[in-house]
């Protein structure tokens, strides 16, 4: 009793597996033929036998036929001519190319920073005319920005004339063995006015009129814009206080930010073209002229920088900017970048074996240059891969090694069975 019922189970178990198989074979079927009109009809029996005899007709389907490839990638692929022109399959050859690479940033317009100045007081006191009195207002070097009235500095102007006087009165002097230049009092007072950025000019006044003056002027260092402005008329100055803020913008700077995959396009002295978000249909050009040592944990970009010379003042900073940078100079062995299938593991290109046979192939890829990408090995110049159609490729390929793997488990034929 317990055999005959072990063999009962055992017809049961081989019964289902063969439906199973069937159903799976009706699958591929539909996803291989869906481009003709009639639906494939498959039947299913009792026995084992029966379940064979359907799955040995699967075996010569096209996709279903063939091994699998030598360096472990699943079988190829065998489609008709019709198929190929239904499913779409475009082919390419693997060739040697230049490889030109084309990197899209984007940046920021700032202000070159070489090119900018700060005027602070180096003596406390207060504002009186304030000549540079409005943000963004263009000035020239040597233009003067404010006078500033200083006790201290009126102190210092009487000093240097009383030296001046006294000077003078021992140059004159008759008393024997007193030189008159033993002592530069002089020289001393008017380093002194020096020291606190006082013109010599201004120096100069004051001794020729022998008046001390009320106020000193400051002056703009460079020519630029006036970029920021912290004082106003009358208020009261602080020793080392920042006053203006002075850039001269007939160049900027572009700080751009490349993904860390381009660090290696971004290279001091490679040019690049500038296209400006406020400034529609112009370009600008300009080198890299440094790559920043550090990558940002965040973000993980490259910092660059770019110089870009800005003639008439139309590029401001805080504009944004895309930033396009080519580099080439080199062949490499490539293919189109669409036959390339990126698994994340694996890349895999379908190599045309002739004779409507297509077998996938693991490649190892460089980089990808537009529409091309680099094959560092897995082909060889001259052959041809498939362009188009690989997803659905893949897929068929993948049904036919689970179909012939399963149908190497199946029995070789019927099990008898006792009642």
């Amino acid at each position: 009793m317990m055999t005959g019922l072990g063999r009962s189970r055992s017809g049961l178990a081989t019964a289902i597996g063969s439906v199973a198989i069937v159903v799976a074979a009706i699958v591929v079927v539909v996803v291989v033929q869906r481009h003709r009109s009639s639906g494939a009809n498959a039947s299913s029996g009792n026995s084992s036998a029966g379940s064979m005899s359907n799955m040995s007709g699967m075996a010569s389907m096209p996709g279903m036929s063939g091994a699998s490839s030598a360096n472990g990638s699943a079988g190829t692929v065998k489609l008709t001519p019709e198929q190929q022109r239904a499913f779409g399959v475009m082919f390419a050859s693997v060739e040697v190319r230049p490889l030109t690479i084309e990197t899209r940033a984007t940046g920021v317009v700032t202000f070159d920073e070489t090119r900018v100045a700060q005027v602070a007081s180096k003596f406390s006191g207060f504002a009186e005319n304030v000549y540079a009195n409005a943000t963004g207002q263009p000035v020239s070097r040597g233009e003067p920005l404010l006078d500033i009235y200083s006790p201290e500095i009126l102190a210092a102007e009487q000093e240097l004339l009383v030296a001046e006087q006294l000077g003078r009165a021992v140059g004159r002097s008759a008393v024997p063995r007193v030189p008159g230049d033993t002592i530069d009092l002089v020289a001393a007072a008017r380093q002194r006015l020096a020291l606190w950025d006082i013109s010599p000019a201004q120096i100069d006044e004051v001794v020729r009129t022998g008046r001390v003056r009320r106020a000193f002027t400051l002056y703009a260092p460079i020519s630029g814009v006036v970029v920021t402005k912290t004082v106003v008329q009358g208020q009261s100055i602080s020793m080392g206080q920042t006053l203006y803020t002075i850039a001269d913008i007939s160049d900027v700077w572009i700080d751009v930010q490349f993904r860390e995959s381009d660090a290696s396009v971004a290279r001091v002295g490679s040019g690049a073209d500038i296209e400006v978000t406020g400034l529609p249909g112009q370009t600008f050009k300009g080198p890299i002229t440094y790559v920043y040592p550090t990558v940002d944990s965040a973000t993980r970009a490259v910092r660059a920088r770019i110089v870009v010379s800005n003639t008439g003042g139309v590029l401001k900073p805080g504009m944004y900017a895309t930033v396009h940078l080519h580099a080439g100079g080199r062949s490499a062995l490539t293919v189109p970048a669409s036959a390339v299938l990126r698994s994340g593991t694996r890349n895999v290109v379908f190599v045309d074996l002739g004779g409507g046979r297509l077998m996938p192939s693991d490649v190892e890829v460089g980089q990808t240059a537009g529409d091309y990408a680099e094959i560092l090995t897995g082909l060889e110049p001259g052959q041809r891969v498939v362009t188009a159609a690989q997803f659905l490729l893949d897929s068929e390929s993948n049904l036919g090694e689970v179909m012939r793997s399963m149908m190497s488990q199946m029995p070789s034929g019927p099990r008898g069975g006792s009642r």
